[in-house]
């Protein structure tokens, strides 16, 4: 799943497909990746497949999501002796961007630290950082402010990975405060503005 994305000369985003690889993890906020996947194939030429935790599964439907999903499950399905494809790794080759939406705080702890336990996490560790990579935070307020949260985005972003940041709002927990994924139209614009300046950068 070698990329064979090209940028623009001009106008439109891409000239070919240009392919987005979703990461989505355990917090309630996985509810709405099929509205985020849906407004991302609004974006012209946009490819666009899904990686998700065993966790995020429990927040929505498959049905509900109308691009290539893969899970802890097809990468040892897909892997039988030696001459078989490594998925974490075949993912990583196929995007030209990542975005990881939401991103929990069992998630970002294992990410900074470098655990690679499951399929998601194994293609960020496995990420060509010279590639973009972006996240949305997720998580309890609380969990928020603990300070090691700040550490763990802090390290995150020494990596060259691309923060959007969360935002403050009443949580499905019932408390107040920050911690919720950034609007679904924001992570969109970001997505947009990062592929224009990615592609702007290879002419």
């Amino acid at each position: 799943m070698e990329s064979s994305a090209s940028c623009p000369a001009a106008a439109p985003l891409v000239k070919k497909q240009f392919r987005v690889l979703v990461g989505v993890t355990g917090s309630v906020a996985a509810l709405k990746l099929p509205l985020l996947v849906s407004r991302l194939l609004d974006i012209p030429g946009l490819e666009v497949a899904v990686v998700t935790t065993e966790r995020a599964r429990h927040f929505y439907s498959p049905q509900d999501i109308p691009v290539p999903l893969y899970s802890d499950a097809d990468e040892w399905e897909m892997w039988k002796c030696r001459s078989d494809p490594v998925l974490h790794i075949d993912l990583r080759r196929w995007a030209d961007l990542m975005l990881v939406a939401p991103l929990d705080a069992n998630t970002l702890g294992k990410v900074a630290s470098g655990i690679c336990d499951n399929l998601l996490t194994c293609v960020i560790r496995a990420w060509d950082c010279r590639k973009p990579l972006l996240f949305c935070p997720a998580m309890n307020t609380v969990m928020w402010e603990h300070p090691i949260t700040a550490q763990q985005l802090g390290q995150l972003k020494a990596f060259g990975y691309v923060e959007i940041p969360c935002v403050a709002k009443k949580l499905v927990c019932g408390d107040q405060g920050l911690g919720a994924m950034a609007e679904v139209g924001t992570i969109v614009d970001k997505v947009k503005e990062v592929l224009f300046q990615h592609c702007g950068s290879q002419q």
